[in-house]
């Protein structure tokens, strides 16, 4: 089911909400992941600390060096698993051990838990009284998408690893059953959670800063772009190849474990620039004819990013981007995940006109504002209980 949209708060009214929901939950426990490499997720868990600047946050693994003192200045509460040699940089390998860490913390006495969950944030133990509101990303992606482990393990690996797998299926539907609210980040993420979970899912799309694209000048040229990391399956090397099939320009900004693959397919007219500083992006931005978007995204912050600065977006049409992404007045959806079925729609888009200022209101929808204020009152909704 879907939360119905609230009206952005103002500044008055959002010190007023965070004033309310300090006085009704005077102890909140966060329960993020891991805090180890800056990512979408990560935006949605700085503005959930926005809303509840008294919170103290726990995480599986924990490095303190990439983070804003919105999360360093506060209490940080990492798992056993952080002590381990290499567990910052081999934290994926160690999904298998995090349901024993998240259920190890001690959350007695706090009066309302919020997980921040795309593996097992969301196995704590809330104590009794509390109510617990998830925010789901999505469910545990190494249990339930055999496409994501083969990308990220081979489908060698990836057959090894079935029995693991079918034991995180088990733990982790049972830890479903924890959360008192699930709240998904997009449609596709909702039926997820109906599918794996049998629980139902307000929707509440995560908070996109808008406001850092809205004042990118247009000047499109006759490049295309990819945007954000280069990994497995965010399929950059699809893109890649439809445009070295078609001679088209292509722009690659970010970097990743999967960019020898896409340099591998790149034509002459391809150039991969790494990752920019604002001021560079913003003209990279200004002059590019659309964004490539070939991956399956459980919503996908950079095309609602590229949308506020007027650029239309060719996408995959699975996942997120059914949300953010209207097909022929945003951008265009295609059917098919291969170079040949990009290829159709690049040659669609190609006959087709958008208009800026369309494109550039429809993500404003998106913004910041909008999701303090709804995620905000959702909380403020939950019962104050007298937690154990």
């Amino acid at each position: 089911m879907s939360e119905s949209a609230a009206r952005p708060a103002d500044g008055g009214e959002f010190a007023a909400l965070r004033r309310e929901l300090a006085e009704r939950f005077p102890r909140v426990a966060v329960s993020h992941e891991w805090l180890t490499i800056p990512g979408g997720s990560e935006k949605v868990l700085e503005a959930i600390l926005e809303l509840l600047p008294h919170a103290e946050l726990f995480t599986s693994i924990y490095d303190p060096d990439p983070w804003p003192s919105l999360i360093t200045e506060r209490a940080v509460h990492p798992s056993w698993l952080n002590r381990l040699p290499g567990a910052r940089r081999r934290y994926p390998m160690l999904v298998p051990l995090m349901n024993l860490a998240y259920r190890s913390f001690d959350l007695s006495g706090f009066d309302l838990v919020v997980s921040s969950n795309h593996a097992c944030a969301k196995n704590v133990r809330a104590p009794a009284g509390a109510p617990h509101v998830c925010y789901c990303h999505t469910p545990l992606r190494y249990a339930w998408d055999p496409s994501f482990l083969e990308g990220e393990l081979g489908p060698v690996a990836g057959t090894i690893a079935a029995p693991v797998v079918r034991w995180l299926r088990r733990q982790d539907r049972r830890a479903a059953a924890g959360p008192d609210v699930f709240v998904a980040n997009s449609s596709f993420v909702a039926r997820r959670i109906e599918k794996y979970y049998r629980r139902d899912a307000l929707v509440i799309h995560p908070p996109v800063d808008v406001e850092r694209f809205a004042g990118i000048r247009r000047e499109p040229r006759d490049y295309y772009l990819v945007l954000g990391r280069l990994v497995p399956y965010k399929r950059a090397d699809h893109a890649v190849a439809a445009c070295a099939r078609m001679g088209r320009p292509l722009k690659v900004v970010g970097a990743g474990r999967a960019q020898a693959t896409a340099q591998a397919v790149a034509g002459p007219q391809t150039e991969f620039l790494g990752s920019l500083p604002d001021e560079r992006l913003a003209e990279v931005l200004a002059g590019a004819r659309a964004l490539l978007f070939p991956g399956e995204e459980d919503f996908g912050i950079v095309p609602v990013e590229v949308q506020a600065a007027g650029v239309p977006v060719i996408a995959y049409g699975s996942g997120g981007v059914l949300d953010s992404v209207i097909d022929g007045r945003t951008g265009v959806l295609y059917d098919q995940p291969t170079p040949a079925g990009l290829v159709e729609a690049i040659e669609r888009f190609e006959t087709m006109s958008f208009d800026d200022g369309a494109l550039r209101r429809h993500a404003r929808a998106f913004s910041r504002q909008r999701f303090l204020a709804s995620f905000g009152q959702l909380l403020a909704r939950q019962p104050a209980g007298s937690p154990a």
